[in-house]
């Protein structure tokens, strides 16, 4: 780090970290032998997926099974079974598990002819094959993704062939075995399916490209560049914590691996400013999970998102835009009342780093202008991940210090695939699941069963799919989070006459909240550890700070117009003015203060007044700005007869 500004953890505690609370981020780290093996097959993944898009048009009933054998025989090679085998030995029994993996996946390549004419009268070998593929992607899932999308994936799989005996309108005819194991992997709508497809397609690429970034230091620069934006403003660790969240998030899909990034010097210099410890590690929490949201490189479930409602990944790019922002400026908002409450100041001159210096390396965020652009000439978006990691190199060479040798290039191709793993084997364990529902058709009863439950209400409709994508996101990451629930709750919503890409986005970013909403939030935890700070406190913290997330899909559901759906310019812009002044009453009111400390009765009257303002239509704004002009009256009034500084600079 160029900053003057020291952490308090070191490169192997952040790992460590990283790990505990983000099980894809939890490999082995081997020596010798082993170690440049697993380090050849990363690497051969990654020019495989290249070369398959730049090169080659392959079928997808092998492409799919060629990128879902790497990525089962790198899981149980890199990934441990159970704690006590994490360590440098990778063990006879994964080795075995990790040459199953390739080989029931290679039998579709090799077999590939004699599949397609054996539909719907599969031989014995075909049903021992496919059954074993079956156990292997439940456990691989396990071991990188966790036990709860190993569950569902099972009970719908149980499911499905006990649907007879399932009361009321769970009940269907059933599957024998045989016809599940050919459902879920001898066509393109289990395991090989969209969701796999879109890891073997976009996804992929896309982490390659941050792979790419982060090798030419990017990562570091969006802390410098944050500092030297938001460092010198009331309260500006917090702010520097929120600005350089958002920054990561345009090349992150990890809620904890973007803490631990950027919350190893932000947290430390929060505390040393006199922030709380849990609210330290709350901003940098809440910042971290809306970088998922933040466009251009959004969660790795915007790609599916695409995929599922057919329409180009740069629509929903455009649509997350005004969310994202509305997001950050909630929490940039709330940090700045709380540093006020508590007469913070912002760092020095001298505590920051080297203006200059740090304009001079501009240059670095060329590669994320660049693939923005591909994006909008309507260039695919494999081919713009592409550009985008070409451009990185050439960029990177622009000076001695970011240039990449072809050492550093190995190792973000390796470092990329790595990252991949985990997607590889939620989505393939994800396509177990969207294969059952629609094998059954339980998608559909459950929707209707939603509805029914909501009486027809949207709102009770819009709470309890809320509910429900907190509750499966409890150790669920955001991309299985994502496809269980737009797969039943979205078409709910769609049914409503919502429209499709915001039932989806709905759904999406109820899956991203679940990361630092209690009692499993993962992000808020990991940051806890930083702090040193209570980790359900901390929770508790971080989801008050995302008022904003929890407001946002409410908002774009009524009024579709944040998304840009169906609207002008200056309709989208009204909401978008109408819904930040609502962020400050709603800020003001659970912070306590605006102009001045606000009293309890003042504080109801900003967040009642914040909320009007957010509620879309033009009585509920007038009525908003009325209790919103009225507390900042008087707070400002307060403020000068007490005669404090009214510096208002956010």
């Amino acid at each position: 780090m160029s900053t003057t500004t020291p952490t308090n953890l070191s490169q192997q505690e952040m790992d460590q970290l990283i790990a505990q609370y983000d099980k894809e981020s939890a490999v082995r780290q081997f020596t010798g032998p082993m170690k440049w093996i697993t380090f050849i097959l990363l690497v051969l993944f990654s020019v495989y997926q290249l070369s398959s898009t730049l090169f080659f048009t392959i079928p997808p009933q092998i492409h799919r099974p060629i990128h879902l054998a790497f990525g089962l025989g790198l899981v149980y090679l890199l990934y441990a079974g159970t704690k006590k085998g994490k360590g440098s030995k990778v063990g006879i029994i994964n080795v075995i598990l990790a040459l199953l993996g390739v080989s029931v996946c290679l039998y579709w390549v090799f077999d590939y002819e004699g599949l397609v004419t054996r539909t719907g009268n599969y031989t014995t070998l075909d049903m021992f094959v496919g059954g074993v593929a079956i156990l292997l992607v439940l456990e691989a899932a396990r071991r990188v993704v966790g036990v709860p999308i190993t569950l569902i994936a099972s009970i719908f799989l149980l499911y499905t062939y006990f649907g007879p005996y399932m009361p009321g309108f769970l009940e269907h005819r059933g599957s024998d075995v045989e016809r599940i194991i050919g459902h879920s992997y001898y066509t393109l709508e289990g395991i090989l399916g969209t969701p796999l497809a879109v890891s073997s397609t976009f996804i992929f690429l896309f982490v390659l490209f941050g792979a790419f970034l982060e090798k030419t230091g990017v990562g570091e620069y969006f802390n410098d560049l944050s500092l030297v934006i938001a460092g010198r403003r009331i309260g500006g660790p917090a702010k520097v914590a929120v600005f350089s969240s958002a920054l990561q998030g345009t090349i992150s899909g990890s809620s904890v691996a973007n803490v631990v990034t950027s919350g190893a010097f932000t947290i430390p210099m929060m505390k040393r400013l006199g922030y709380r410890s849990e609210f330290a590690a709350a901003v940098e929490a809440s910042s971290s999970t809306g970088g998922q949201i933040m466009p251009p490189v959004m969660g790795a479930a915007a790609f599916l998102m695409a995929e599922f409602i057919g329409v180009p990944y740069l629509e929903i790019a455009k649509s997350a835009a005004l969310p994202a922002i509305l997001f950050f400026v909630g929490i940039w908002i709330m940090t700045h009342f709380e540093a006020k409450r508590l007469g913070l100041r912002g760092l020095t001159k001298e505590e920051l780093p080297n203006k200059k210096e740090v304009l001079k390396k501009m240059y670095l965020l060329l590669p994320i202008v660049i693939i923005i652009t591909a994006l909008m000439m309507n260039i695919s978006a494999e081919r713009s991940a592409i550009i985008g990691i070409v451009s990185t190199i050439v960029v990177g060479a622009f000076r001695k210090e970011t240039r990449m040798s072809i050492a550093d290039i190995l190792e973000a191709l390796a470092s990329g695939a790595r990252m991949a793993l985990g997607v590889v084997a939620a989505t393939a364990c994800a396509g177990i699941i969207v294969g059952t529902i629609t094998l059954t058709g339980i998608g559909l009863k459950l929707a209707n069963g939603l509805i029914d439950l909501a009486g027809g209400q949207l709102f009770l409709t819009l709470f309890f799919t809320m509910i429900a994508s907190l509750i499966l996101g409890m150790g669920t990451p955001t991309t299985a989070n994502y496809i269980i629930t737009s797969t039943i709750a979205a078409p709910a919503l769609v049914q409503l006459g919502v429209p499709e890409i915001a039932a989806h986005m709905f759904t999406f970013y109820f899956g991203i909240v679940a990361d630092i909403t209690p009692p499993v939030a993962l992000a808020a935890f990991a940051a806890a550890g930083i702090a040193k700070s209570k980790p359900i406190r901390t929770g508790v913290e971080s989801t008050r700070l995302s008022i904003a997330a929890f407001m946002a899909p409410y908002i774009f559901v009524v009024s579709p117009a944040l998304l840009l759906i169906d609207t002008t310019f200056w309709e989208s812009i009204w909401v978008m003015i109408t819904s930040t002044l609502g962020m400050i009453g709603v800020g003001a009111g659970l912070i306590g203060y605006w102009m001045a400390k606000l009293n309890p009765f003042e504080r109801i009257l900003a967040f009642a007044g914040g909320i009007l303002a957010v509620i879309p239509g033009i009585e509920t704004d007038i009525a908003g700005f009325v209790l919103l002009g009225l507390v900042f009256g008087y707070s400002l009034y307060k403020a000068r007869k007490q005669r404090q500084p009214l510096q208002t600079t956010a």
